[in-house]
């Protein structure tokens, strides 16, 4: 005997047969009585806010016969849970696209993500996985171009006699992309937990296009600023639109490998940047060193806007991982029942996961991220590591010609080159590291990847060591070395951004991505005149020992952290 439990938002019908067939979704509860009975189920608080009661009353009917055809088709997928929780939040949540609904219907209606039988995902869900991972790997890519143009088209402006400017003006522009970037990366990602992260990426792509063409047919100084500073606020939006996506079409289990595999983004955008702005304002002029990058954004952007998804639930698939809701016991009462649903762990976790509610911006980043401790441990660790970056990028070439003995920055530059390759090798193997780490035993998934963290920054300070140690004589060993500060440095970067996105819901992605952006970005403003006035003042012992010492304070900042577990892994109730 099984009884259906029907919402009252069900149409009633004459026959229990009926009503089968009529509702959007079925429910069953098996249990040994056979009386009818409601079940109150009473919600006083949803994600920390105090919401008037209600009761949501659910209806018992039975018995069934157990050959009822419907029935029987449709039992694996009938949650009890999900008809309670449906109807409440059919009350007090609007959804900006009902078909978010599904989760809290049966899977029926979607195509499966995974074959059960053979183990790994369906091959039609991986293909339009793939697509996903390809589009917004070359979008990054495209924001990277248009972002590093004008730093190879800047000499041909300068050569140019009838713009009339000089080294100086050029810093002049330069200057305010960093600060414009880092407050919009923060800003488009605290905005953008309530847009889609398709639209953002591409219409972001698209806009940044433009800016650049703009700039091309320009011709005044005060003109150039501006554009390029539009350029820098429109550039924020690329990062954490690709991280929703990721967080959405991606398990935590494998997660690591294709964020890694995503982050070398920058590394084939900063590759085509001089080949492609370079070689056109070279041979073209100056204007087509931003025309030919705007033209490639404007093309890139609009197959993105007009094809990418933002989650296998808006392609029509079921969604790669899910919170794991306890099932009821086979003998099941009111009291268990009431016990399980005024659990406010339960009801929170799934209206936070689930629901695009009417939550603000303000609340989702101060409730969701900003009281997170962990965050706060890992935004100023980001902050540590891109002094680092930046130190190293901005004074490495200036080291090797004060006190190496290099003989100008063009054979400096050769032994420096090794940074970004170093670098997107070790992105790619601190991905896949973590992803294996976490898969070979229980515990905090984030912990897991933040240890992987540790290690890198480890290395990261005993390569400085090396470099500094390194005689003048050995221009092979330096190339080697700055090759291995580049991998262990970019691993490290990386994985923060991704346990930012892990520790934090869906929902949230996007305003942990933009704030621990901004904190890293402020980060790399502290490389750029503190350490130089810390080399004209004390020397290049300083320098290193100021790289070293952020090296330990953000290895420090981590250890609270390597305990810490993913918001699906918190969300799991056993």
């Amino acid at each position: 005997i099984e009884r259906i439990l029907l919402t009252r938002c069900a149409r009633r019908v004459p026959t229990a047969h009926k009503r089968v067939k009529r509702m959007r979704s079925i429910f069953v509860l098996p249990g040994k009585s056979q009386h009818s009975h409601v079940v109150s189920h009473i919600v006083r608080r949803a994600r920390g806010r105090q919401i008037s009661a209600a009761a949501c009353q659910v209806q018992s009917y039975g018995p069934l016969c157990r050959s009822s055809v419907v029935l029987l088709k449709r039992r694996t997928n009938l949650d009890v849970q999900n008809a309670l929780l449906a109807r409440y939040h059919r009350h007090y949540f609007k959804y900006e696209d009902r078909r978010q609904m599904m989760s809290f219907r049966s899977h029926a209606c979607h195509k499966p993500t995974f074959d059960a039988a053979n183990g790994r995902y369906t091959e039609s869900f991986l293909l339009v996985r793939w697509t996903v991972f390809l589009s917004i790997l070359v979008g990054y890519s495209c924001y990277y171009l248009t972002r590093n143009s004008l730093t190879f088209t800047a000499p041909a402006m300068v050569a140019s006699p009838s713009l009339g400017l000089d080294i100086t003006s050029i810093g002049v522009i330069t200057s305010i992309f960093p600060l414009c970037y880092g407050c919009s990366k923060f800003v488009s990602g605290v905005v953008g937990d309530t847009l889609s992260p398709g639209v953002m990426l591409g219409g972001g792509l698209i806009a940044t296009g433009m800016v650049n063409i703009a700039f091309g047919a320009s011709s005044t100084l005060p003109l150039f600023c501006i554009l390029w500073a539009t350029n820098g606020v429109l550039q924020g939006f690329g990062a954490p639109s690709c991280a929703k996506i990721l967080t959405s079409w991606f398990a935590a289990k494998e997660r690591g490998t294709y964020w890694g595999m995503w982050n070398i983004a920058h590394n084939l955008g900063g590759f085509a940047a001089p080949l492609l702005a370079g070689t056109a304002a070279r041979t073209l002029g100056w204007n087509w060193g931003l025309w030919a990058p705007g033209i490639v954004a404007l093309l890139v952007g609009s197959v993105i806007l007009s094809s990418l998804k933002d989650s296998p639930e808006a392609r029509g698939y079921e969604p790669v991982e899910e919170l794991r809701v306890g099932t009821l016991s086979e003998t099941v009462d009111k009291d268990s029942v009431e016990k399980f649903f005024t659990s406010k762990v339960s009801f929170a976790a799934l209206a936070f996961h689930w629901t695009q509610g009417e939550e603000s911006l303000l609340d989702n980043l101060f409730q969701n991220v900003l009281s997170n401790p962990f965050i706060w441990g890992l935004a100023f660790t980001y902050f540590c590591v891109y002094v680092v970056r930046q130190g190293i990028t901005s004074w490495s070439v200036f080291y090797l010609i004060k006190e190496k003995g290099v003989i100008d920055a063009g054979a400096a530059a050769v032994r420096v080159s090794g940074l970004e390759l170093g670098g997107l090798l070790g992105s790619l193997i601190a991905g896949r590291i973590s992803d294996w780490y976490i898969a070979q035993s229980s515990g905090g998934a984030v912990g897991k990847r933040i240890q992987i963290v540790m290690a890198y920054l480890i290395g990261v300070a005993t390569m400085l060591i090396a470099f500094k140690a390194v005689p003048a004589g050995y221009p092979v060993a330096q190339a080697i070395i700055v090759f291995m500060i580049g991998f262990f440095l970019y691993g490290p970067q990386m994985l923060i951004g991704l346990c930012g996105a892990e520790i934090v819901g869906r929902r949230s992605v996007g305003a942990s991505e933009g704030f621990l952006g901004w904190i890293a970005y402020l980060g790399a403003a502290n490389a750029g005149v503190p350490l130089s006035l810390l080399v004209q003042q004390y020397g290049w012992n300083a320098f290193f020992a100021a790289l070293l010492c952020a090296c330990t304070v953000g290895t420090l900042l981590l250890a609270p952290v390597v305990g810490a577990e993913s918001f699906v892994q918190r969300s799991q109730i056993n």
